[in-house]
């Protein structure tokens, strides 16, 4: 494993996955990215993961930022249209 690459875990396998494209990782834009199973002695073939179904070798979840483009959509629907923080994102206010 070289410096420029991140281990995770698949959620199904519980299997190592070792992906070395960390711009296209932390991309909210691509659902998947390209890894390799670590296991055995030779170096496995790249495969596409989605990133939902990875997770850190915690256990935890990746941050959302990093799959899910539209994660601010709520707060700035707040911002925008003067919808009150405390509800749930459909109240509006605005003009």
């Amino acid at each position: 494993m070289s410096a420029k690459t991140m281990l995770f875990k698949d959620v199904s396998t519980s299997h190592l996955i070792e992906v070395a494209d960390i711009v296209t990782l932390s991309n909210p834009y691509e659902l998947t990215v390209v890894g390799r199973y670590l296991w055995g002695e030779e170096v496995q073939d790249p495969e596409v993961f989605d990133k939902t179904e990875l997770r850190f070798l915690s256990g935890e979840e990746l941050p959302r930022c990093w799959h899910d483009s539209r994660y601010r959509d709520r707060e700035v629907r707040r911002l925008r249209c003067g919808t009150r923080a405390a509800e749930d994102g459909d109240y509006y206010q605005g003009a």
